[in-house]
């Protein structure tokens, strides 16, 4: 989406020194850390992978920023509409998300479907973002439906490989997403503190009250919390109601974000919406908890893809960019600083597709560690991906942080992941949480930790200071501190299983040794190695 790719003369530049239109490729067959951790897997996703890096859709993620949603409160007559309208191109790249089965394939019964529904979420991540947000939700959205009464009509149409954007009640439609409306303003993460309430109406409720971010306001439904007469309340609230008429949610304003900008946010008002109860009255935490969960899987996944689609720029920009006559490539210290990025990139992806395997496992102890495995993946990889895309930046000099690249998208994208679905405090709280309360999932975190001993003495000196630190308690001001090096250990771990020896050694001199925090300060890295993977 670059506006050289877009140039579409490649090579006519380089009598000044401007490096050519990077050529169509395929982000699945090129990336050797992703193909590494799918094994047999990888297969399903190259024509996706192909796709994704052709002109089309690099054009038509250009187009989906270019021309933001926009708001269409009433029609001529003054009727309400509450409609958000895209841009054609939008709309194409999350036709080919849904039907390549980035919400469906966790759910279709495959034993790999998580670890193909991350990848998924990596790949797009590295082309378009913004349309991760409504696809991510109703991946997410089908596990919070189970056993409820909606469960029958909702979730075939939620995995279905299919996208249909007109507003249509649910049952004449045969593909639906869905999206969620928690956060307050009064109460931002702390949901126990909302004040939307909901009133019995024969079946079903009807509810009222303002919601501060509602994500993804053109779904067919959302997930969203009340309080009912027995407490806080998980509901679903449809878009349009079985007789085609649209349900009393007012969209109030959309709202001016930092990234994302091809994807909607909204503010909007419930005045007597109708909506079906999803569990028990006070259950709501509990019930929408696991789409929570769900959701963060891919927010531990999408930085990854961010810091990969930046590094390409910057391994392509150096490889044909010539300074004081040589290669920025064959320049010792440009060669240290990507080798160093590229380290935080290859250990992002092994760490989030570690976790994605958990996902897909059928035992208890799987299940456990994906709950405190996510947490650490979500806080880690998002912490190291802003720096990693500024430092991509700088390696293209002024050229970085013009539009005419895709680096300042990328860079605007990077904090949102950290942000949603619970911030740095909130995940690292989380995980001291969970680590006091749930036995299993802190025995299966320190069983998978320990079998990578032997290997590393900084790695071993680093374990037995976590280990520690859990028999004495964590201070909760040392959560940060505490989760930063747990996540460390973990992304090690992930390496040692999916990356060269060299890989895994470098990571651990890097993030394990006390070295120095700035991008190509440790000398010792296989650089050789870690850049052989880009070519």
């Amino acid at each position: 989406m670059t506006g050289m790719d877009k140039a579409g003369i490649p090579g006519a530049l380089a009598p000044d020194n401007q490096p050519p239109a990077r050529p169509a490729g395929n982000l699945v067959t090129q990336d050797v850390g992703l193909c590494a951790s799918l094994g047999a897997s990888a297969g399903g996703l190259v024509q996706l992978g192909a796709w994704l890096d052709s002109p089309e859709a690099r054009e038509m993620a250009w187009e989906a920023n270019r021309f933001p949603p926009e708001l269409h409160l009433f029609d001529r007559g003054g009727r309400r509409l509450d409609e958000v309208r895209f841009h054609p191109s939008y709309h194409g790249l999350l036709g080919n998300g849904l039907e390549a089965g980035y919400a469906a394939c966790a759910w279709e019964g495959a034993g790999d479907g998580h670890q193909t529904h991350a990848a998924m979420v990596y790949l797009f991540s590295q082309v378009e973002p913004g349309v991760c947000c409504p696809m991510t939700m109703t991946y997410a959205a089908f596990p919070a439906l189970e056993g409820s009464s909606a469960a029958a009509l909702w979730q075939p149409r939620l995995e279905a490989r299919a996208y249909e954007a007109e507003l249509k009640p649910i049952a004449a439609k045969g593909a639906a997403t869905l999206g969620m409306a928690m956060t307050e303003k009064q109460g931002g993460s702390d949901v126990r503190a909302n004040v939307t309430r909901a009133e019995r109406d024969g079946e079903g409720y009807r509810l009222y009250g303002h919601k501060w971010f509602c994500s993804a306001p053109m779904s067919d439904g959302f997930l969203t919390l009340a309080q009912a007469a027995g407490g806080l309340t998980c509901f679903l609230v449809p878009r349009v109601l079985p007789d085609g008429s649209r349900n009393r949610i007012h969209l109030m304003r959309l709202k001016e974000k930092l990234g994302n900008r091809a994807n909607a946010s909204a503010e909007i008002e419930y005045h007597g919406a109708y909506a079906e109860r999803i569990g028990e009255e006070g259950e709501g935490v509990r019930a929408i908890i696991r789409m929570v969960h769900h959701t963060r899987l891919d927010t531990a996944l999408a930085p990854a893809g961010l810091m990969r689609a930046a590094l390409t720029e910057a391994h392509w920009w150096c490889a044909h960019r010539s300074a004081f006559q040589k290669l920025l490539i064959d320049a010792p210290l440009m060669r240290r600083v990507l080798a160093d990025l590229s380290l935080d990139q290859e250990a992002a992806l092994a760490l989030g597709m570690r976790v994605a395997r958990a996902f897909d496992g059928k035992s208890s102890e799987e299940a456990a560690f994906a709950r405190i495995a996510v947490a650490v993946a979500k806080f880690l990889n998002n912490k190291r991906c802003v720096n990693v895309i500024y430092e991509a930046m700088e390696c293209l000099g002024g050229m970085g942080y013009t539009d005419d690249t895709p680096l300042p998208m990328l860079y605007r994208e990077a904090p949102l992941n950290s942000i949603w679905e619970g911030s740095g405090n909130v995940i690292c709280l989380d995980i001291l949480r969970t680590l006091s309360r749930d036995r299993l999932a802190g025995e299966v975190l320190l069983a998978e930790l320990e079998a990578a001993r032997g290997r590393f003495a900084a790695y071993d000196a680093a374990l037995d200071g976590v280990v520690s630190e859990l028999k004495a308690g964590v201070p909760e001001a040392e959560a940060r501190r505490f989760s930063e090096r747990l996540g460390d250990l973990l992304a090690a771990c992930a390496l040692m299983v999916s990356g060269p020896e060299a890989l895994a050694e470098s990571y651990v001199k890097r993030r394990l040794s006390g070295a120095g925090q700035v991008a190509g300060s440790v000398a010792g890295l296989a650089e050789e190695e870690i850049l052989a993977r880009w070519v």
